[in-house]
């Protein structure tokens, strides 16, 4: 997704006036990137995990070469949350729902097994920001009716093809509710 949208999410945290030490989930965390941007930006509680033990050897250099050791990153299956896994105040998926969509054996199940985690992970009133390739808005918020509100559509570049508008990518923030 680059960095459009890692800056898309940091421009609305700051916005919202998201308070630095906030508890913050890298949900298919990938190289890490967005974790460091948010380190950078002074955000100081932040975790990321992936179920790809390569990713997060890939992170943990990324972590290191930028030199952020408070960066916390973990191997794991968030469809199957570890209990310490929980009680964040902001998690962040770009990508790792359209991936887990995408899964040939039993998708439905995944996105409602994906949806459950997200619920024992994130602090009722918690904020969850998606950036999705495959989903558009009306879809997204059908996945996330249950336990989630919209809040806001982030901007996101639009085309015109055929005389219609859209846009490549959809960006919510949701909040979880109580």
């Amino acid at each position: 997704f680059g960095e459009e949208s890692m800056l898309r999410i940091i421009r609305w945290l700051e916005k919202q006036k998201v308070p630095l030490d906030s508890s913050v989930l890298d949900i298919g965390t990938g190289n890490g990137v967005l974790l460091v941007e948010l380190a950078k930006s002074g955000y100081t509680n932040l975790t990321g995990i992936d179920y790809s033990p390569s990713a997060i050897q890939l992170s943990e250099k990324v972590r290191e070469k930028e030199g952020m050791p408070n960066i916390k990153l973990k191997v794991e299956d968030f469809l199957a949350p570890s209990a310490e896994l929980s009680g964040f105040e902001i998690c962040i998926d770009k990508g790792t729902f359209d991936a887990i969509s995408l899964n040939p054996d039993n998708a439905v199940g995944k996105r409602k097994q994906y949806v459950r985690s997200l619920c024992s992970v994130l602090k009722p009133e918690g904020f969850f920001l998606i950036t999705s390739c495959n989903w558009t808005k009306e879809e997204l918020l059908n996945e996330f009716r249950e336990g989630f509100e919209i809040l806001e559509e982030l901007p996101t570049p639009k085309f015109c093809f055929g005389g219609r508008i859209g846009n490549s990518v959809t960006a919510l923030v949701f909040q979880r509710k109580k």
